[in-house]
């Protein structure tokens, strides 16, 4: 006899269609058409007036408290399956799962067990424009003659994201070069290459069915794919700004607009090979903004390699606003200027030498090949 007890009066399950999420309790409910419980004369029966079925959510979802994943996912059009927990009764759907599979039509939006949603600018029979007795389709299926399985994952038709990625992709990137030229002794400066680099070329190979991808409506892509010999970890904006590990361990960075790095404590970054930047626009660092003291800006090279500064075409401009400018040379110091050379010193100047030209004996020289002129208040020469 039935008690009227959930799991005591038989199971009664159903197969429906999703024909609307907006779920005024914001829970995750769905109204369902049911096949053989609901007419599909949406007259007779609006989606209006269908049952609101509550989702199931995997343990990985707490179902409380916003722990977990949000019980969002399904679309009208959507296939799922469920039981009724009240029964022969049939009122109170829970869902227990969605179906894919290969849609062989587009929707008709006003004819139930379809999503009820209009798609813009496509038509019932497959055409861009409208005609004689053609009617507008449902949003999904978005795709016909072809299974419901993400298109990254199947790998049969291209997914839009490929060719975006291949338009956004920048190659021949010039790094900068350090001319070689001549200093004071007319000793060669060692040059620097500027070899042009590209960012890498797209790694996708997905084989069926070892690419795990989640997309959501606008776009928004996840791909955990474990393709032999390809496997990557994919995330990207429907804007084309992503991130993507690569089988060979490296990672590229796609950022169509602005990047903001905000760390509220140190930072440490280790690189065991190169670094090259290239900047199309203006650069500026600001150390100290804080005005602490001994928060110093420090460069070190180590051995056999040099500093080179090069302007291709502008000035070097070198300011203390309240200090002292300070150079060390351990060995030579040699200084080429192709132009006038003027130097205005507001205090007094002291030079003093210690050593000695070996072959000359002389510990001053001097060569000018034009007049000399010295003004003075008084001059001493000893």
């Amino acid at each position: 006899m039935p008690n009227n007890f959930l799991g005591h009066d038989g199971f009664i399950w159903f197969i429906g269609v999703v024909e609307d999420r907006q779920d005024p309790t914001k829970t995750g409910r769905v109204r369902v058409r049911c096949l053989g419980y609901h007419t599909d004369d949406k007259t007779a029966l609006p989606t209006s007036d269908l049952p609101w079925a509550s989702v199931m959510l995997p343990i990985t979802s707490s179902g409380i408290s916003g722990i977990g994943q949000t019980p969002l996912g399904l679309v009208e059009g959507s296939w799922v399956i469920g039981f009724f927990k009240d029964g022969q009764s049939s009122q109170e759907p829970i869902i227990l799962g969605s179906l894919p599979g290969q849609p062989s039509e587009y929707g008709h939006p006003n004819k139930g067990f379809y999503d009820p949603n209009t798609a813009e600018g496509l038509y019932f029979d497959g055409s861009l424009q409208e005609g004689e007795g053609q009617r507008k389709v449902s949003v999904y299926p978005r795709y016909i003659d072809e299974p419901d399985s993400n298109r990254l994952s199947v790998n049969e038709v291209e997914h839009s994201s490929i060719e975006a990625r291949e338009l956004a992709r920048i190659t021949n990137i010039p790094s900068a070069a350090f001319e070689e030229v001549n200093n004071a002794k007319d000793e060669a400066l060692v040059a620097s290459s500027g070899t042009a680099f590209d960012t890498p070329e797209n790694t996708y190979s997905a084989e069926y069915p070892f690419n795990h991808v989640y997309e959501s409506e606008s776009g928004h892509l996840l791909e955990f794919d474990d393709t032999a010999a390809s496997q990557r970890v994919h995330l990207r904006h429907n804007n084309n700004t992503g991130i993507e590990f690569t089988g060979n361990g490296n990672r590229v960075d796609t950022i169509s607009n602005d990047l903001y790095s905000i760390t509220t404590n140190d930072s440490y970054a280790y690189i065991n090979g190169h670094s090259t930047t290239t900047i199309n626009g203006r650069h500026k660092l600001y150390i100290n903004s804080s005005g602490n003291t001994d928060n110093n800006y420090d460069i070190q090279i180590g051995p056999n390699a040099n500093i080179n500064i090069q302007v291709d075409q502008g000035n070097i401009n070198l300011v203390t606003k309240d200090g002292n400018i300070n150079m060390n040379s351990a060995s030579d110091f040699n200084l080429l200027v192709n132009g006038n050379m003027t130097t205005k010193v507001k205090g007094y100047v002291k030079t003093t030498i210690e050593g000695k030209n070996p072959d000359t004996e002389l510990g001053l020289e001097e060569v000018v090949t034009e007049k000399i002129k010295v003004t003075g208040k008084t001059i001493d020469l000893n």
